[in-house]
């Protein structure tokens, strides 16, 4: 369950980088820019897990690249947890009673 009370998580923050949600049914036209950013957020993180292992192998590396790197990672993996954040919220949840557990 989420704060926004079922509705979804955007992949982009608002002001002050406080969550954006957006109410709907999942097939307008913000649901789909959503869908759009996400799909490029995930191919910027893939793409810099690339590079990663490129500059870790890279022994003339300097400091600097490496901070560079780092700090773009960060901000990869915020927006990937942002994603699955906003995933699993719209994930069905499977409710069994305790008397159905007990069956079984």
């Amino acid at each position: 369950m989420n704060d926004a009370g079922g509705a979804r998580l955007l992949p982009w923050t608002g002001s002050e980088g406080k969550p954006c949600y957006l109410v709907g049914d999942g097939t307008g036209h913000v649901s789909r820019v959503a869908d759009t950013v996400e799909s490029v957020q995930l191919g910027m993180a893939d793409d810099l897990l690339d590079h990663v292992a490129d500059m870790l192998a890279d022994r003339r590396a300097t400091p600097a690249q490496l901070r560079f790197l780092l700090a773009r990672m960060g901000e990869a993996l915020a927006d990937v947890r942002r994603i699955a954040e906003s995933r699993g919220a719209r994930l069905p949840v499977l409710i069994c009673e305790e008397s159905d557990r007990d069956q079984k």
